[in-house]
C-alpha cells in the first residue's frame, strides 16, 4: 500500500501512539512529535540506582477492549498478565480481611456469590448493595442529566451506608475515577459500575503489565510505529498549531495535511488556534486530580499477594513490583493513592512516617523487615477532575478548523480518564483524519 497524506501527531502518550499506529496501518504517512525524550506520556518508567520504576501503577480490565487491541497491535500480549477471574483481597488495619472473587456465571449474577461471602459488609449492607446495583442497571451513563449529579448523593439516596461506601463502592470508584465518591459525577461513575462490574462476567478481570511501562508504551510502541513507516521525533517541541494546517516545531514551520493534538487539555488549550476551538478556555474547568505513589523496598518479602486493596487506611492499593523492577533480593511494594489531594504536597519524610506504620499494620511481616529504600512519585495532573459538570466541558475530536483534530482521554470518549479512554480517543481521531483526507482527495 502506497502511503498517502502527511499527518502530524502532537504528543506521544497513549492517545498519540494509538492515533499514529492506526493511521500508519491504514496507509497514512504519519509523524509523531513528542517534547520529552520518550514516549508513553503519563505512563512511563525511570531508573533509580538500578531499579526500574514506573511513575505509577497502571492496570486495565478485560472490558478495556481498545487498550487490549493496542497491545495486540504492538505484539505485546505476552507482556501483560490478566486474571482468570476477578479476585481481590481486601485488607484492613485491624487484621480482618475480605475477598471479592467472581463466580463463573453470567453478569451481573457473577458477583452475587462474592458479595454474599464478603465478610467486610454486614448481611444488611450486602442486600442494600444488591438493590443499589439493580438501580444502577437502569441508568444510562450518557444521559446528560447524570453529568450534574454527584455519586455520593445517589448512593445515600439508595441506602448505602458508610461501611458499604468504604468497603465496596469507594474501593472501585476512587481508583477508577481518581476522585472521591462525594465529588464524582454520576455519569462516569455509573459507566464504571455498569461496564466493569455489572456487565459481562469477565469485564472486571484485572490485567497488569509484566514489563516496565517504559518498555511497553515507550520502546515497543516507537519501534512499531517506525516499522510501519512512520516517524517518531523525540525532544521535539511543538509551540503552535495554525490554519493550513501547519505546526511550529522547534521554532520552524512544518506543513501537514492534518494535525492531531494529543496532549493534555491544559497543554492543548494554548496550542490550538482560537478558530479551531473558540470555547477552548472552557477546558480549564476540567481541572485536574492528582495521584501519589509510595515506593518501599524491603530487605525481605512481606506480602505474598501480587496486589491487594485496603480500606480504613491511607493505603488504597499495593502491588508487588519486585520482579518487574529487576530487584534481586527483598521485595519492592508500590502503593497507589488516587484522589491524592491531601498528599500531593506532603514532604516525603511525612509520607514515610504515615505509610510505613500502615503497611506494618496491613502486613505484619513488614515489622520484622528493614526498609532499604523509600521514595515518592507524584502526578499532580494525573487526570482531569471528573466532577459534576465536567462531562459538558469535554470537547469532540473534530474542531472547527479543517484538518485539525483533538485526542486524549479528556476528550468526549464516553469513558472516564483512563488508558482505555486515551486509546479510544486516538482511534476516533485517526478515523476522522482518514475521512478528512478522503474528502480532500475527492474534491
Amino acid at each position: 500500500m502506497s502511503p498517502r497524506g502527511n499527518v502530524a501527531v502532537v504528543g506521544g502518550g497513549l492517545a498519540g501512539i494509538s492515533t499514529a499506529l492506526a493511521l500508519q496501518e491504514s496507509g497514512v504517512r504519519t509523524t509523531l512529535y513528542e517534547a520529552r525524550p520518550r514516549l508513553g506520556g503519563a505512563t512511563h518508567s525511570f531508573d533509580r540506582d538500578g531499579l526500574t520504576v514506573d511513575n505509577g501503577q497502571h492496570i486495565f480490565l478485560k472490558c478495556c477492549t481498545a487498550y487490549r487491541g493496542l497491545l495486540d497491535r504492538l505484539g505485546a500480549q505476552d507482556r501483560v498478565r490478566v486474571q482468570d477471574r476477578l479476585d481481590i483481597r481486601v485488607l484492613t488495619p485491624d487484621g480482618t480481611s475480605g475477598r471479592l472473587r467472581r463466580a463463573n456465571a453470567p453478569g451481573p449474577l457473577h458477583l452475587l456469590p462474592a458479595l454474599a461471602r464478603y465478610r467486610l459488609l454486614s448481611p444488611g449492607d450486602r442486600l442494600r448493595a444488591v438493590r443499589a446495583s439493580l438501580a444502577l442497571q437502569g441508568l444510562d451513563p450518557q444521559d446528560p442529566a447524570l453529568d450534574g449529579v454527584g455519586m455520593g448523593g445517589w448512593l445515600a439516596a439508595h441506602g448505602q451506608r458508610d461501611r458499604a461506601r468504604t468497603a465496596l463502592w469507594e474501593l472501585f470508584l476512587i481508583s477508577a475515577l481518581n476522585i472521591g465518591v462525594d465529588d464524582a459525577a454520576m455519569g462516569p461513575a455509573a459507566m464504571v459500575c455498569k461496564e466493569g462490574l455489572l456487565g459481562r462476567a469477565d469485564a472486571a478481570d484485572i490485567g497488569v503489565p509484566t514489563v516496565p511501562l517504559g518498555e511497553l508504551h515507550g520502546t515497543i510502541a516507537a519501534n512499531r510505529i517506525e516499522r510501519l513507516g512512520g516517524r517518531v521525533h523525540l525532544k521535539a517541541k511543538v509551540s503552535a498549531v495554525e490554519a493550513g494546517p501547519k505546526l511550529v516545531v522547534d521554532g520552524e514551520p512544518v506543513a501537514a495535511d492534518a494535525v492531531v493534538v494529543a496532549v493534555p487539555h491544559r497543554a492543548a488549550a494554548p496550542l490550538v488556534p482560537a478558530q479551531a476551538c473558540p470555547d477552548r478556555d472552557r477546558w480549564a474547568g476540567l481541572g485536574s486530580s492528582p495521584i501519589v505513589n509510595v515506593h518501599v523496598v524491603y530487605d525481605r518479602p512481606v506480602m505474598d499477594l501480587p496486589f491487594a486493596a485496603a480500606i480504613g487506611s491511607p493505603v488504597q492499593w499495593v502491588f508487588d513490583r519486585t520482579g518487574i523492577s529487576g530487584l534481586g533480593r527483598g521485595q519492592y511494594l508500590a502503593v497507589s493513592v488516587s484522589a491524592a489531594d491531601g498528599w500531593i504536597d506532603t514532604p516525603a519524610a511525612d509520607v514515610r512516617a504515615a505509610f510505613l506504620p500502615e503497611l506494618e499494620r496491613l502486613f505484619p511481616a513488614a515489622r520484622r523487615a528493614r526498609v532499604t529504600d523509600f521514595f515518592v512519585t507524584r502526578e499532580r495532573h494525573a487526570t482531569f477532575r471528573q466532577s459534576p459538570g465536567s462531562g459538558a466541558l469535554r470537547p469532540a475530536s473534530a474542531t472547527r478548523l479543517p484538518g485539525v483534530f483533538l485526542a486524549g482521554a479528556w476528550t468526549d470518549t464516553g469513558w472516564p480518564d483512563t488508558m482505555e479512554g486515551a486509546v479510544r480517543s486516538g482511534l476516533t481521531a485517526a478515523r476522522l483524519v482518514r475521512r478528512h483526507l478522503d474528502g480532500v482527495s475527492g474534491r
